[in-house]
C-alpha cells in the first residue's frame, strides 16, 4: 500500500510551510485531487464540501492565537486540480492560516492547480494568511498555479497575507479581491521570482467601501532570462479611506515587467496612492559586494535574495 506521505511528499510540504508545525494545530493535507490527512480542534472545523471540491473552515469567535494549515500537493504528473476552501473567521478570532501548493513533475504533461479560496471575517476578526508556491521536477512537463484570494472584512476586522512564488512555477495568474467596510485594513504583502520563459500575471482588485478602511500592497519581483510578469493594481476608495500600492522589480537579461496602476476615488476624502519601479541592479551595488570577495554571480544573487526577502 503506498505511504500517504511519502519523501517527496515530505520535501514538498517543507517547502511550502514546516512539515513538523503542521499537526500541532488544525489541518488539511490534499494531494493530488484528494484530502489524505485532517485534524480538527475545539475551536477549529474542517467540513468537505458536498457540491463542489473543497472545504469550508470554521473559527469559532474570540479563538485566539490558533494555526491552520491547509497545504496542497502535486506528484502526478497531467493531473489539474480545482479546488473551492473557504473560511468562516468568528467575530473578535485571531488566527494564523497557512495555505499553498508544491508541484512535482517529472514527466512530459502539465500539472495545474487551481485554488479559490474566500475569506469571510466577522467583526473584530484578525487572521495571518500566509501562501507559498513552488515547482520542481526533471520532466517538462508545465507547472501551472492559479491561485484565486477573495476577501471580505466587516466593520472593524483586518486581515495580512503574505504570498510569494520563488521558483518552479512556469505560469500563474494571481488574482486578489477585497471588500472593505468601515475601520477595517487589508495588508498585501507579495514576491515573486521568474526565469527562463515563465509567465506571472497579477491582479489586485480592492472596494474601500467603507469609512475609514485601508489597504497597503506591496509587490516585489525579479524576472531574468526571457520571463515575463504583469502587475495590474485596481483600488476604489468609495468612502473615506487610505490605500497605498506599490511595485518594485528587477529585470535582467530579456525579462519584460509591465505594472499598470488604476486607482480610482469615488469620494472626496479617499487617499489614494501608487508608486512603481522597474529597473536593473545597480552596477554600484554589484561593485560594493565584489569588494568584499563576491563574484559578481554571487553579488547578484546576494542582491536579488536581499530583495525578496
Amino acid at each position: 500500500m503506498e505511504e500517504l506521505i511519502n519523501k517527496v511528499d515530505e520535501n514538498l510540504l517543507n517547502e511550502i510551510t514546516n512539515y513538523e508545525e503542521i499537526k500541532k494545530g488544525a489541518y488539511n493535507i490534499r494531494k493530488n485531487g484528494q484530502g489524505i490527512e485532517r485534524k480538527v480542534t475545539e475551536n477549529v472545523n474542517i467540513i468537505t464540501k458536498q457540491d463542489k471540491p473543497g472545504i469550508n473552515i470554521y473559527v469559532k469567535e474570540n479563538t485566539k492565537f490558533e494555526f491552520i494549515h491547509i497545504p496542497v500537493i502535486i506528484t502526478e504528473s497531467g493531473l489539474t486540480d480545482l479546488v473551492y476552501n473557504d473560511f468562516y473567521i468568528g467575530k473578535n478570532a485571531n488566527v494564523i492560516i497557512v495555505a499553498g501548493c508544491g508541484i512535482h513533475n517529472d514527466h512530459h504533461k502539465k500539472s495545474q492547480h487551481d485554488g479559490i479560496h474566500r475569506f469571510f471575517l466577522e467583526e473584530g476578526a484578525k487572521v495571518k494568511y500566509i501562501e507559498k508556491h513552488y515547482g520542481e521536477g526533471v520532466g517538462d512537463g508545465k507547472k501551472i498555479l492559479n491561485p484565486v484570494t477573495e476577501v471580505y472584512l466587516k466593520k472593524g476586522s483586518s486581515m495580512e497575507m503574505e504570498s510569494s512564488q520563488i521558483k518552479g512555477v512556469d505560469s500563474t495568474i494571481r488574482e486578489t479581491k477585497g471588500v472593505l467596510e468601515e475601520d477595517t485594513n487589508f495588508v498585501v504583502s507579495e514576491k515573486i521570482m521568474t526565469n527562463g520563459i515563465q509567465t506571472a500575471k497579477t491582479i489586485f482588485d480592492v472596494q474601500l467601501n467603507g469609512d475609514n478602511s485601508s489597504t497597503h500592497v506591496t509587490s516585489r519581483s525579479v524576472a531574468t532570462d526571457e520571463s515575463k510578469q504583469y502587475f495590474i493594481s485596481k483600488i476604489y476608495g468609495n468612502k473615506k479611506c487610505f490605500a497605498h500600492s506599490e511595485c518594485d522589480a528587477i529585470i535582467k537579461d530579456k525579462a519584460i515587467v509591465t505594472a499598470t496602476p488604476e486607482i480610482t476615488a469615488n469620494n472626496v476624502e479617499a487617499n489614494l496612492i501608487h508608486e512603481a519601479a522597474i529597473g536593473k541592479i545597480a552596477g554600484e551595488q554589484i561593485i560594493k559586494l565584489m569588494t568584499l570577495g563576491l563574484t559578481e554571480k554571487q553579488a547578484e544573487d546576494e542582491i536579488i535574495n536581499g530583495f525578496l526577502r
